[in-house]
C-alpha cells in the first residue's frame, strides 16, 4: 500500500491552480500505484494551524515534561499528530500559491509547528529521508529571470530548503506562473503564454505521478 501526505494552502478553493495541478499529480500517482493507495489530506487554509501553537509546542522543548503548562502539553500534542501525519507518507505532495512575494502564512505556521517535533528539528535524521515529494507552486504573475519581478519570488527556494535540504525528501517542484492573466485586464496580452504554461504544468504533474512508481519500487 502507497500512503501520499497531501497538504494543500491556497486560500482558493474554486479556481486554484495550485490545488488543481495537484489534483493531476494526485491521480496520476493513484493511477501508477493502482487502488491500494491511501491519501492524508491536510488543508490548512480552511484548517490552519493557530497562530499561538508553534510558540508553545517549542518553548516546551526546553523544559521538562512534567513542567509543561495544559496550554504546552496540547500544543506539543497536536505538533505530533501533525508529524505523525507526514511520517506516515511514502509520498509527499504539498501544494501552494506566491502570497506577497513569499510562504503563506498557513504553511508557514504548519512547517514551524512540525518542527518543533524532534523527528522533523534541524540535524534530524528524519522518518521522510529520501521518499519522493513534489512542491507545486502557482504565481500570479512572471518572476522569471529577465522579468521587472526576477528575485521577488521569496517563498520557493524556501520552502525547497525546509522539504530537501532540513527534511532529506527528494523534492521535484512543478511551477506554474502568470496565474492571474485570466482575470487581470492589464496582463490580456499574456493570456496565451499563461494557457500553454498551464497545459506543461498539468502535463509535467502526469509525468511526475507515474515516475513514483519507479522511484518507490527502487527504494523498496
Amino acid at each position: 500500500m502507497t500512503t501520499i501526505f497531501r497538504l494543500d494552502s491556497s486560500i482558493r478553493t474554486e479556481g486554484s491552480v495550485s490545488r488543481a495541478v495537484a489534483d493531476t499529480l494526485e491521480a496520476s500517482i493513484i493511477e501508477s500505484e493502482g487502488t491500494a493507495t491511501t491519501v492524508i489530506r491536510r488543508d490548512v487554509a480552511s484548517d490552519s494551524v493557530a497562530t499561538d501553537v508553534w510558540a508553545r509546542s517549542a518553548f516546551a522543548g526546553y523544559i521538562p515534561e512534567a513542567d509543561w503548562t495544559p496550554e504546552q502539553a496540547s500544543a506539543k500534542a497536536y505538533a505530533n499528530q501533525l508529524a505523525d501525519e507526514l511520517s506516515a507518507a511514502d509520498v509527499v505532495v504539498v501544494s501552494t500559491s506566491l502570497y506577497n512575494f513569499g510562504v503563506s502564512q498557513h504553511l508557514k505556521a504548519w512547517i514551524d509547528t512540525v518542527i518543533t517535533d524532534p523527528r522533523f528539528g534541524p540535524g534530524a535524521e528524519t522518518p521522510v529521508k529520501g521518499k519522493p515529494a513534489f512542491l507545486v507552486v502557482a504565481r500570479g504573475g512572471g518572476y522569471g529571470e529577465g522579468t521587472p519581478r526576477e528575485g521577488w519570488d521569496h517563498a520557493t527556494a524556501y520552502l525547497q530548503r525546509i522539504l530537501s535540504d532540513v527534511w532529506g525528501l527528494d523534492l521535484d517542484i512543478i511551477e506554474t506562473e502568470l496565474t492571474l492573466a485570466e482575470v487581470t485586464p492589464q496582463m490580456a496580452g499574456l493570456r496565451d503564454i499563461a494557457r500553454a504554461q498551464l497545459a506543461e504544468s498539468h502535463e509535467n504533474a502526469r509525468t511526475a505521478g507515474r515516475s513514483v512508481h519507479l522511484k518507490l519500487r527502487s527504494a523498496a
